[in-house]
């Protein structure tokens, strides 16, 4: 079957990486989105019980907190991959070697998580081969069965390894809470999709982490400093190598699913990307210029120029398409120095596109508090979807290393969408046409908007989402803000001269 919407092997633009091998994207597969951290960490764990020596685990993350529980009073994710790892399953494990936690990131949780699993017999890395202030921001878990790779499945999407992402739909937010701006309060409601994934694609996945694992690059800068943490903790230094590769599984299901990825240009550059791989945005680019109807977006940030041009020239180029999109109300760390320059980049977006066929909303749950969307989907005319660790802004499409799949499935496309405005819109019956259903959005955001401007009377109208109203950043703010913006929160990953000719 002709699936005009994936990239071909010479638009993703890496002739070095292996996952083409077979082909620009897999058939056969059965692809399951996993809305909410629950739903994701409950999946993951019975695939976890299914597991027997000689069987196989590997996992990417950007950040990992081993104490995190997978269900209530369940055990831990470390506790299980520990258990796993001593009962003669292979546990391999990347994970960002993070910044220092006084930039308010995971270097501590990342060691600690690492160091248990490789005292427990598994091999985990601390990985920092990325450009200087990017990060490894993959979330993908791949299950082997030595015999039986029929049962293999992987998880791919935006939901990591830690606290604060084990919500469940109604929203009152993890147990285990992560610290973020006090206005989500004391456990903020997060939301959160992933895919689980059968079939062929399995094998797909398995070769990129294979791929990054197998980088002959250091680990890490080679500094004092570094070398004593490594030591301390006791982190191999070097990666070993890689188990017996089982072979790919058969197919399972109807899905069409394309890998896609963000690799940064960097120095010296990754042996299977040397002149990175931008495919992830490629495939966006390639998307919007087909779609006619409607772009249905989740993302956490919605930031960068190239982003609101790519969805500014789709506005202008099809006067019937409208575009919707969820983002969170308030940054995660809205400070006096964060906030601004992650306030600023989305404002300038929206700026950007200026169409009333854009509309943006933010969601609260039913007691009024703000959800945190960290989701990373799109869906395209209800033809083309994708959900994996990217966001829409020029860091996931240029400098971080990024893993999405991407699914040309009508079904699934509008199986999902149903699903999420489904709950996002307070009904079960969600109208689905793209026109009638962007004024639906509307309605029912105007609805809660007016009920708190009158003083909350009368009963709570239905429905999750709120529109949208970035706060304004001040003049002085500004004048420091976008710099930030541009040069450290949004980096260009690059070569100079496509960042001249702003391209991909």
């Amino acid at each position: 079957m002709t699936h005009d919407w994936f990239l071909t092997a010479a638009e993703r633009g890496n002739p070095a990486t292996d996952i083409d091998s077979q082909g620009s994207w897999t058939e056969g597969n059965l692809v399951r989105p996993l809305v909410h951290g629950a739903t994701y960490f409950q999946r993951l764990y019975d695939e976890l019980c299914k597991l027997r020596r000689g069987d196989q685990v590997f996992f990417t993350d950007w950040r990992g907190d081993p104490d995190e529980k997978l269900y209530d009073d369940g055990p831990s994710i470390g506790e299980v991959l520990r258990d796993l790892a001593r009962s003669g399953v292979e546990v391999r494990a990347l994970l960002w070697r993070s910044h220092s936690d006084h930039l308010t990131f995971s270097s501590k949780e990342n060691q600690h998580f690492g160091t248990e699993l490789n005292e427990a017999g598994g091999e985990v890395l601390l990985d920092q081969r990325v450009r200087r202030l990017a990060s490894h921001h993959q979330k993908l878990f791949v299950i082997r069965h030595r015999g039986a790779e029929a049962e293999d499945v992987a998880f791919v999407g935006g939901i990591d390894l830690c606290h604060g992402r084990r919500d469940d739909e109604q929203h009152r937010g993890d147990p285990q809470a992560a610290p973020m701006d006090p206005r989500y309060g004391e456990r903020p409601p997060w939301h959160d999709v992933t895919l689980e994934l059968r079939g062929p694609v399995v094998g797909v996945l398995l070769r990129c982490f294979a791929e990054r694992w197998d980088d002959g690059h250091p680990l890490d800068r080679r500094t004092p400093y570094r070398m004593l943490v490594q030591r301390l903790t006791r982190m191999p230094r070097h990666p070993g190598q890689l188990p017996e590769a089982f072979p790919d599984p058969p197919p399972a299901g109807p899905h069409a699913v394309q890998v896609l990825r963000t690799y940064a240009h960097k120095h010296p550059g990754f042996p299977f990307a040397p002149h990175g791989e931008y495919s992830v945005a490629r495939a966006y680019l390639k998307a919007f210029s087909r779609a006619k109807s409607l772009i249905y977006v989740e993302d956490q940030y919605l930031w960068s120029n190239p982003v609101a041009e790519a969805l500014r020239e789709a506005l202008a180029r099809s006067r019937e398409l409208r575009i919707i999109a969820v983002v969170p109300r308030y940054p995660d760390h809205d400070g006096r120095v964060s906030g601004p320059p992650t306030r600023q980049a989305q404002l300038e977006a929206l700026r950007r596109v200026d169409s009333d066929r854009l509309a943006v909303y933010d969601l609260e749950n039913d007691d009024g508090v703000p959800i945190y969307v960290h989701a990373k989907v799109c869906i395209v005319d209800d033809q083309w979807m994708t959900c994996g660790s990217d966001n829409f802004n020029r860091r996931s499409w240029t400098n971080d290393s990024e893993l999405t799949c991407a699914i040309d499935s009508p079904d699934l496309a509008r199986s999902l969408r149903t699903q999420l405005w489904s709950e996002h819109l307070g009904t079960t019956e969600p109208d689905l046409d793209p026109i009638a259903g962007f004024e639906r959005w509307r309605s029912t955001a105007a609805a809660l908007d007016k009920w708190y401007a009158d003083g909350c009377q009368g009963p709570r109208p239905g429905g999750r989402i709120r529109a949208h109203q970035p706060q304004a950043v001040s003049r002085v703010q500004a004048s420091w803000a976008g710099w930030l913006a541009h040069h450290l929160y949004d980096p260009d990953g690059r070569p100079t001269a496509a960042r001249r000719a702003n391209t991909f």
